[in-house]
């Protein structure tokens, strides 16, 4: 038997992380790539990148965010990714979140898509040239051919209202995929800076499953 937590049950547990340093997450920074790591975080400029300190709401429908937006310097990169730190620099990272992400939605491959190389998702919302992320949900596998912490793009072959295609390259052939599997898929928005600039973060949320 699957049990669902309540929100109230989620929102006092996420509180209850927080205070107690489990989720110490004072930081936020900004990655050029997936996963982000201390490899790829923004660096240089002037004025210079550097993390910002945050502070949390309280939980609120089994999730929780940041209490205020926060504005980073830039040099000439491409912001793909926004994490949290227990410290303004190196540290431990704690969640992370792909730049400027939209809800996550279900999606699943069948027998016919396997053999078309296209995804099901009702209602996706997606047009050709999103760039997403897939996320493996738990019990369930990735259809084979797909991974996570890796960009792709929707392409414009085989698109409709609920089907679609992914690509690893803009405008680029259908991956092949080669087994039936389900996942969540995640529309994001890269920002490139040609050069120094500011990246706002408006909102970053910590949600709990189930």
């Amino acid at each position: 038997m699957t049990n669902v937590l309540p929100d109230a049950t989620k929102n006092a547990l996420l509180d209850s992380a927080v205070a107690g340093g489990l989720l110490t997450t004072p930081f936020l920074s900004l990655h050029t790539g997936f996963p982000p790591a201390g490899g790829n975080e923004v660096t240089g400029g002037s004025p210079a990148y550097a993390r910002k300190s945050i502070t949390w709401n309280a939980a609120a429908a089994g999730s929780k965010s940041i209490a205020a937006a926060q504005t980073f310097d830039v040099p000439a990169t491409t912001v793909r990714a926004v994490a949290t730190y227990d410290a303004s620099t190196a540290g431990t990272q704690k969640a992370w979140s792909p730049a400027g992400a939209s809800a996550r939605r279900a999606f699943d491959v069948t027998a016919a898509g396997v053999t078309a190389n296209t995804i099901d998702s009702p209602a996706h919302g997606l047009v050709a040239g999103n760039s997403v992320i897939v996320w493996a949900t738990i019990g369930a596998a990735l259809p084979t051919g797909l991974a996570e912490d890796t960009e792709y793009f929707v392409i414009a072959a085989g698109l409709t209202a609920d089907v679609f295609s992914l690509s690893t390259t803009l405008g680029g052939s259908a991956i092949d995929i080669t087994a039936i599997g389900d996942g969540d898929i995640q529309k994001f928005t890269p920002e490139v800076f040609a050069a120094q600039g500011t990246y706002q973060v408006s909102a970053f949320t910590v949600s709990l499953p189930g």
